[in-house]
């Protein structure tokens, strides 16, 4: 009632202060603030929704875009949307679209962008796997003839496994040639060649027909591309050797591939690829990723000397992420930190010989590292995060699968005074280092603890009561996959994890339906602390079908995103659970099994 007499004008300008999610979030608490954020959007010609946020249709047009006309920039969650929702909000005033999880999006909608959308500059389309090709490339040729003005392009196709077919021939055609920004997956190695060839072939225009003076014209695409990023079925040195040769004021790389075995007999990534990476000096982000598909592969022609010409060559690198170079040793991987003195994100995966000996002496050349991240690097251990401890600048840190680490490294954790994200996911730590880290000082906002064997209640009991910063700054929390996890820790989080808006207990088999009421009831119990926005309970396979009575009006008032799969809550028919959802459009409830958000697998979605 008060909230109804306060006037709306001033709620307005109040409410215009706030970023997109805590809208979101305010919008879900009562009906007024829901009509004043409505108000405060249609100001707004910047629009970017959280990911996390995902609207339905009706939601979308009489809610939050309702009143929005004239949007220059807008960033959407896709997955309950369809054509019909979005085609309304196209318009040439549009500069910017960014749709991301369309799982229920057609290619027709790429026709649309193109005809309704003239000055458009930037687009990102996250598309589930498209049965025609055929068809999506002629809609894909429509846009790219129609939106001349295009400096950005990010077009993924989830869901398609092995690449088999040319998803993007019209990208070779019909790419503008103001495109300074070029982003695809998925796509066959030779068709990835084909695109960048003709890119250079585009830079190599020496007189413009347009011009009667017949001056040269400015650089076009193949020279003034500054960022590409594919995802592929194999990296080869023939694919490297032509980005080199076409793209010269090439600022970022980022190629993934996922080879199989017989693939890589005739075409392989080797020293001589990576000894051609060093002549492009503009070079500041680099990453060479193979992924494992169905089968564990790795890069197993490059070694040592590919690193150290690498290193030589491209000194100005401030981000580097490799996966699967198993032949490299820790001489490789220390060039690469003692070469690049502008070094900020280092993360390395599934390297087999990456050791401590890597890091001696980072106390003197890692001084710029903000982002380091270490991925199942199985002979790293705390010896190296004591010498990372003397990044002072050090921001996120990931030793997600480094089963050497354990407790006595966390001291040295504990007095990074920047460290916002910590990753110990299926490390070593037990109680004794999480009270550790419930005294120290690091402003911690995400933390992974997942399949940390050795961790029990008693450990959330002494993260939380260690009287440090952790407890105060702590909003991501994922304890996933601990047997030692019951609903003590979940009463503990949810009275004294005041900042808690994300949670994942999934596969916590001993978590009952009183920790899904103590969740429940998180709002009462802290007073002015945050209210849970995403709660993954996949695998919770102690939950009963009581457990829907905790999801009842005004309960879990803030909830945006619900995991339920593999539980009694999911079931068919749950009158409680579908109630709860019908009162709350903005609710996502997923029961497909994808992690938080569903960041991943949000393709393979079931239609509701």
């Amino acid at each position: 009632m008060a909230l109804q007499r306060f006037p709306r004008s001033v709620l307005v300008e109040i409410l215009l202060k706030l970023d997109p999610e805590t809208l979101c979030s305010v919008a879900c608490v009562s009906k007024a603030l829901q009509f004043a954020v409505v108000d405060a959007i249609s100001f707004l010609s910047t629009l970017h929704l959280p990911i996390t946020f995902f609207p339905d249709s009706r939601t979308l047009k009489t809610g939050i875009l309702g009143r929005c006309r004239g949007m220059r920039s807008l960033t959407v969650n896709c997955l309950r949307l369809d054509d019909s929702s979005l085609v309304d909000f196209l318009g040439p005033n549009l500069l910017e679209l960014n749709l991301l999880c369309c799982s229920s999006l057609s290619s027709k909608f790429l026709a649309e962008v193109g005809k309704l959308c003239p000055n458009l500059r930037v687009l990102v389309l996250e598309l589930a796997a498209q049965d025609d090709y055929e068809e999506f490339n002629r809609n894909l040729a429509e846009m790219l003839t129609k939106c001349l003005l295009l400096d950005s392009i990010s077009l993924k196709i989830r869901g398609a496994g092995n690449v088999e077919t040319n998803s993007f021939s019209a990208v070779e055609a019909f790419l503008p040639k103001t495109t300074k920004t070029l982003k695809l997956k998925s796509l066959l190695h030779e068709d990835a060649i084909c695109i960048i060839n003709k890119l250079r072939d585009s830079g190599n225009s020496l007189i413009n027909p347009c011009s009667r003076n017949f001056e040269s014209p400015p650089l076009s695409t193949g020279l003034m591309l500054q960022c590409l990023s594919l995802t592929l079925d194999v990296i080869s040195d023939e694919l490297i050797m032509t980005i080199v040769d076409s793209l010269p004021f090439l600022v970022e790389l980022h190629l993934e591939d996922m080879a199989n075995p017989e693939q890589l007999v005739h075409l392989d990534l080797t020293n001589r690829g990576l000894h051609s990476l060093s002549t492009c000096h503009n070079l500041k982000s680099l990453s060479l990723m193979r992924g494992r598909y169905n089968h564990q592969v790795s890069f197993k022609k490059l070694n040592d000397m590919g690193m150290f010409l690498l290193s030589e060559g491209c000194k100005g690198l401030e981000s580097v992420r490799f996966c699967g170079f198993s032949k490299v040793s820790d001489a490789g991987f220390a060039s690469i930190l003692h070469s690049c003195n502008r070094l900020k994100k280092f993360e390395i995966r599934y390297a087999l010989y990456l050791s401590d000996l890597a890091f001696d002496g980072f106390d003197a050349i890692g001084c710029f590292v903000t982002e380091l991240r270490l991925f199942s690097c199985s002979l790293i251990t705390c010896e190296s995060v004591k010498h990372l401890a003397y990044s002072t600048r050090l921001e996120v840190l990931d030793l997600c699968g480094c089963k050497s680490i354990s407790d006595s490294c966390l001291d040295s954790i504990s007095t990074l005074c920047h460290l916002s994200s910590l990753i110990l996911t299926a490390t070593d730590v037990t109680d004794f280092g999480l009270s550790v880290l419930g005294q120290g000082r690091p402003p911690i906002v995400r933390l992974s603890l997942r399949s940390c064997k050795r961790v029990t209640d008693e450990g959330i009991y002494r993260l939380f009561h260690g009287g440090g910063t952790v407890s105060k700054t702590l909003s991501v929390l994922d304890i996933g996959h601990i047997s030692g996890i019951t609903d003590r820790a979940i009463q503990i989080i949810a009275s004294v994890g005041v900042g808690i808006t994300e949670l994942c207990i999934r596969s916590c088999f001993h978590v009952t339906d009183s920790s899904v009421e103590a969740l429940a009831m998180k709002k009462h119990f802290e007073g002015e602390g945050k209210s849970l926005c995403r709660l993954d309970l996949f695998n919770c396979i102690a939950l009963s079908i009581d457990a829907c009575r905790s999801f009842r009006e005004p309960l879990f008032s803030g909830l945006q995103w619900l995991g339920i799969g593999n539980t009694r809550l999911s079931s068919d028919g749950n009158v409680g659970l579908v109630k709860f959802c019908s009162k709350r459009p903005w609710l996502a409830l997923c029961l497909e099994g994808c992690e938080v958000g569903c960041h991943d697998g949000w393709q393979f979605h079931r239609s509701k």
